[in-house]
C-alpha cells in the first residue's frame, strides 16, 4: 500500500527511437501477497507472474483479457509477490507520441485508464521485468510535484476481494479513470 500512494505525483517516462513521452501517474491500485485478486496469490506458479516476485521497483507487464497489456510495479523485496497497478497519467510530455497509436482517441483520455495508458506508451511484454528506477526506456522518475490530497476508494472492475479500499488517486485530478463516483 505504501507505494501506491509514494508513487502519486511521480513521472512515468518512456523513450521512442524518436523522442520521449511522459507523464504524471495520478492513479494506482494495490495488490498484496495474500489478495485473491492478485496474480501472486497462488503463489510463483507460472512465468507470466514472476516479475511480480522482483525486488521492489520493476515492471510487471501482462495481456488482460486477451486486449490491453496493463503495468505494475513489483512492491515487496524480492520473492514476495505483490504489486501497483498504474491506472492513469496526467500527460505532460510527448503526446504526439502517445497519439500515434490511438489516433481515434481524444487526447484528454490518452492516459485514463491502465490499458490506454500502455497502449499510449507502446508497453508489452517486452518490458516485462525492466527495473523502473534504472532503466533507459521505460522509468518513473521524481520532479518533486506536490499535490494536496490523495483520494482512496475501492478497485475498479473485481470481482475478488471487491470491496478493499486499494485504489489511489490524486484527488480532483481530471485524468482519473473509472467512474465519477469512485474519484470523490
Amino acid at each position: 500500500m505504501a507505494l501506491a500512494r509514494a508513487l502519486l505525483g511521480k513521472v512515468l517516462v518512456r523513450e521512442f527511437s524518436g523522442g520521449i513521452a511522459a507523464g504524471r501517474i495520478v492513479e494506482t491500485e494495490a495488490y498484496l501477497q495474500h489478495d485473491p485478486a492478485c496474480h501472486a496469490f497462488r503463489g510463483r506458479i507460472t512465468a507470466r507472474n514472476r516479475s511480480l516476485f522482483l525486488e521492489h521497483g520493476h515492471a510487471y507487464v501482462y495481456l488482460c483479457y486477451g486486449t490491453s497489456y496493463l503495468l505494475n510495479v513489483s512492491s515487496e523485496p524480492s520473492g514476495i509477490g505483490s504489486g501497483v497497478l498504474l491506472r492513469a497519467l496526467e500527460p505532460l510530455y510527448g503526446t504526439e507520441h502517445m497519439q500515434r497509436n490511438a489516433k481515434h482517441v481524444k487526447q484528454m483520455d490518452l492516459t485514463r485508464g491502465p490499458g490506454r495508458l500502455t497502449a499510449a506508451l507502446r508497453v508489452d511484454r517486452r518490458h516485462d521485468g525492466l527495473n523502473l528506477f534504472t532503466d533507459k526506456q521505460l522509468w518513473i522518475g521524481n520532479d518533486g510535484h506536490k499535490f494536496k490530497s490523495i483520494g482512496e476508494s475501492v478497485r475498479i472492475g473485481l470481482t475478488k476481494a471487491a470491496g478493499e479500499r486499494l485504489r489511489y488517486f490524486v484527488a480532483g485530478n481530471r485524468y482519473l479513470s473509472g467512474p465519477r463516483r469512485l474519484n470523490e
